[in-house]
Order: C-alpha cells, then structure tokens, then sequence
C-alpha cells in the first residue's frame, strides 16, 4: 500500500448517522495526537455539525463529501486514506461500490454489515482484487461477529497449545442486556425482500457454509446443534433460539475455512440465547422461540411488517446514552476436541451490545487497522475479525475493559 499520497490515515464513512457518531466519539477519544481523520458522507454542513460537537481533539479533522452512488467521489475518497471504516448500511444496497473501490485502491476497509448475501457478493467481486492490491477487507467488526469471531479463536489456540486435537463441537451462549437497532432491522427488512425475489438468495440464507472460501470443499450440510429451547445439561440453563446465530456462525466457519480449517475440519459450531433455569425459564424459552418464528414471520409478509414498523425503532435512530451505558453482553462459549478434552471461553462488555459496546469494538478495529500494522496477520483479502486482526484486535479490547479469556475444563 502506498501512503506517501494519502491524505488520512483514517476515514469514517457514515459518520453522520447514528452508529457513526458513536464510533466517530470513541476514535476522537482514543486515537493517538498527530493521527490523521476524516469524516466522510453526503453533506458537508451535516460533517460539519458532527465535528463540531465530537470531543475537542477531532476539531481539525477533515471533512470528505462521498456518496455511494457517485462512483468518482468513492474513488476519491478510498484513494484519500488507508484505512476507511464504514457505518453506511444497509450494506446491500450501499456497500459495494465502496468494497470495491477500497480494493482497487489498497485501502484497508471494514465495516458493521450482518448480511450474508452482501458479503457473499463482496468476496465474489472483490477478494482477488484486494489480494492483488493488499487490502485488508474486514466485514462484521461490531456485536456481529466480534465476540463469537474472536472467543472461537482463542479456544482454537488454547486447544492447540495443549495438543488436543481439533474443536469438534462449539456452541455459544449468549445473554445481554440490549435494546433494538433500527439499522439492523432496516438490513433485515432488505434481506427478506431480496430472498423473497429470488430462490438463489435463498438458497444462500439456508447453507450454513455460504461465506465459505471454499464451497466444494465443506460438507454438503451440517447437523445442527441443538438450537432450543432445550435445557443445559452442564448447568441447567434453558436456552431459546438467537437471531444472530445463522449469521454469525457463517463468519465463524469462514474463519476456520480461511486458515486452513485450522479449527478442525469435523467442527460444528452454533449459538443459542441464554434465558434462565428451572420451571420459568423453560416457559420464558418456549415463548421466545415461539416470538422469533412470529417475529420472522410478521417481517417478511409486508401487511404485518407495516404495523411492525410503526413500532420498531427507525433507520439512524438509536437508544439514549443512559440506557447505552446500562446495557452489556456476555458469551460464553464452550469447545470439546477431539481427543475429548473440554474448554471455555468467555467475551463480555459493557454497554449495549448494538450501540456502546459495537461503536468500542469497531473503533478499535480501525485503530488497530491505521497502527498496528506491523502487528497483524499478513492475510489480504476478505477477510474476517479474526484472520484480519485476531489477537491484535483481542488485546485492544481487553485494554479498553472487555473481557477475553479461556478456561480448560477437563
């Protein structure tokens, strides 16, 4: 990658709407003093109000009109800076022209996207291309799919530091406290009407290995582990369905796919939501599985979305900052190997899950992305939070109060 004509170690593209400005706050406060930033979008004075009101260090920050559908101003843009990190979803409809731009450029990109069939789109068009230029292309750098990217990890290398053998089965637990993001939901919106046209994406959405770099070479399916409800039998915990699973154990797989199944090749992965134990959660578990199906549902037969959407929160709208900071996330994720052997690992934070704690871990993926260069994996391409940034990203996370650590059971 060539610097010595950029202009801005960092852009943030998006930094108008909501999530944007969280992560544009996070960067301001934690980004070393002489680190070149820009904020990018539509408009100018909008640029222009957010700086303003960002903490006194992002005063001199430049600002960059771009918009998606402007192929000269993206060009410009991607070919300003080294590192462009991108809020402007839903990533489907926006993001494409900014991956590709960022890949003919050599500019290292990451963004928030929770889409399958955008990343599936995305590695198809642009993987050989960053390659070629050394771009790093990071999909997936907030609450999708930092913690269940990065705790697979680390007991992939816990198991291989004792010898064990490969993960065989995984599966993540999560809870939180968290409230509904518009934005997701407008991806979600997105996705199901895509599907609805077209048997290929839907297609796509069913194969639990559609983000695979690979397809011939994984299995044709995969069983599924036990989504729920059902009760643990380590400690008694009912679980329901989660609604980020199918997407977050796509990015899980491709990681291990990427790094030459490095997990395992027999490893099964999968994600449920932790409710409660005994006779109440058992009831709380049944009707959260029987909500999400009615939830789904409701959103993909339009007369239903319509009365959803009078209610759900709106595109670039998002929770007050008390109740962002009341909020917090907790995966625990256990492994068996091989050879038999147990391990555990937990992700956790504060903050809710879609908002603080995302704009926390996607501040800190474009820090470690314009400075740690040096320190990274050397893979280009499409790539994941894990084969881009692994442990670099692990322990800029840890410093900023999340945790990240693994047991061995037995």
């Amino acid at each position: 990658m060539d610097n010595s004509s950029r202009e801005n170690d960092l852009v943030l593209y998006g930094a108008t709407g909501f999530v944007g400005r969280l992560v544009a706050v996070y960067v301001a406060e934690h980004a070393p003093a002489g680190m070149r930033v820009g904020l990018a979008g539509r408009s100018r004075s909008r640029l222009e109000a957010v700086r303003s009101q960002l903490p006194v260090a992002a005063h001199g920050w430049s600002l960059i009109e771009a918009d998606s559908e402007d192929a000269d101003s993206i060009a410009a843009l991607t070919a300003g800076t080294r590192v462009l990190f991108t809020t402007v979803g839903p990533y489907a409809k926006h993001g494409l022209p900014v991956v590709d731009a960022c890949a003919r450029a050599g500019t290292h990109y990451a963004d928030l996207a929770g889409e399958v069939s955008f990343i599936r789109e995305a590695i198809d068009r642009c993987d050989a291309l960053a390659r070629t230029s050394g771009a790093k292309i990071v999909h997936s750098c907030g609450y999708d799919s930092v913690p269940a990217d990065l705790a697979v990890l680390l007991l992939h290398q816990a198991a291989e530091a004792d010898g064990a053998g490969g993960l065989v089965e995984v599966q993540l637990v999560a809870t939180a406290k968290a409230g509904i993001s518009g934005g997701a939901l407008e991806s979600m919106r997105g996705q199901l009407d895509a599907m609805r046209s077209s048997t290929a994406l839907r297609s796509l959405a069913a194969d639990p290995y559609a983000l695979s770099p690979d397809r011939t070479r994984e299995p044709t399916t995969q069983q599924p582990l036990d989504a729920g409800p059902v009760r643990r039998s380590d400690d008694g915990t009912w679980t329901a369905p989660f609604i980020m699973a199918p997407f977050n154990t796509r990015i899980v797989r491709r990681s291990n796919a990427l790094q030459g199944w490095a997990y395992g090749r027999s490893l099964q992965y999968g994600e449920v939501m932790g409710v409660a134990r005994g006779p109440a959660g058992a009831v709380i578990a049944r009707a959260m599985a029987l909500g999400l199906r009615a939830f789904m549902g409701a959103m993909a037969f339009p007369p239903t979305r319509g009365v959803l959407d009078r209610c759900l929160p709106a595109p670039g709208a998002g929770p007050s900052t008390s109740t962002q900071r009341v909020g917090w996330f907790h995966s625990q994720v256990t492994a068996r190997t091989e050879d038999g052997h147990r391990y555990q690992a937990i992700a956790a934070g504060r903050g809710d899950p879609g908002y603080a704690a995302t704009a926390v871990m996607a501040g800190e993926t474009a820090l470690a992305l314009a400075l740690d260069g040096d320190r990274l994996p050397t893979a280009k391409g499409s790539l994941t939070p894990a084969t881009a940034l692994g442990n670099v990203l692990m322990q800029r996370l840890r410093a900023a109060g999340h945790t990240y650590q693994v047991t061995k059971l037995a």
